[in-house]
């Protein structure tokens, strides 16, 4: 009886092993995709930024970054910047147009952010929340927070509560913060090391 007890304790370990194996080779593989459609579009991005008078040095992990948030590289709006152009989403369909708009907007949103004294994270939060978002700050005289960008989000939803309503999901994470994701600069910033690296690997 123990001896048939061991034998199915170790194969359930190896069966465990194996399936932790699996595991990591799927992410593995899954990661290296992602970085091999992030670095597609690096050249586009330092390109358009250096058009738009911002060092690709410095900026191009943002923008790496924010395309990662946005959507891992994926679709034909990367950058998911046709809102910031006036359009409906996912309007732009064509990923050098997205590409070409979402570094327009972060650079617009930069030098707005830089004549009005505001932070790198206040600036990364109004590539999702617009301009305004670098106002409230402002005329707080305030840095980023995640608080803040709950009570940016409030006083949008309340000046336009018939749109920005989760669509009335109380288990949205948003909720009842509908206007823009408030926790978006700490997602970005949090990808920065990862973005760092993988240009300096690809380079």
């Amino acid at each position: 009886m123990k001896k048939k007890r061991k034998a199915a304790v170790n194969v359930l370990f190896i069966i465990v092993i194996v399936l932790y194996s699996i595991y990591l080779l799927t992410e593995n593989a899954l990661k290296q995709s992602n970085e091999k459609r992030l670095m597609k579009y690096l050249p586009i991005i330092s390109s358009e930024l250096e058009e738009n008078d911002l060092s690709a040095d410095e900026f191009a992990p943002v923008l790496l970054a924010i395309m990662d948030q946005e959507s891992h590289g994926k679709g034909n709006d990367p950058m998911q910047s046709s809102e910031s152009a006036g359009l409906k989403r996912n309007k732009i369909d064509n990923p050098y147009k997205s590409i070409k708009q979402g570094v327009f907007h972060f650079s617009e949103m930069y030098r707005y952010g830089e004549k009005l004294g505001v932070d790198l994270e206040t600036i990364i939060q109004s590539y999702n929340m617009g301009p305004g978002y670098i106002d409230f700050i402002a005329s707080n005289k305030s840095a980023h927070s995640e608080n803040s960008a709950k009570t940016y989000s409030e006083y949008m939803v309340e000046k336009s509560p018939s749109i920005y309503t989760c669509n009335n999901d109380k288990l949205n994470f948003r909720y009842p913060y509908c206007y823009g994701d408030y926790t978006y600069a700490k997602k970005v910033t949090a990808k920065l090391d990862a973005m760092n690296s993988i240009i300096k690997n690809n380079l």
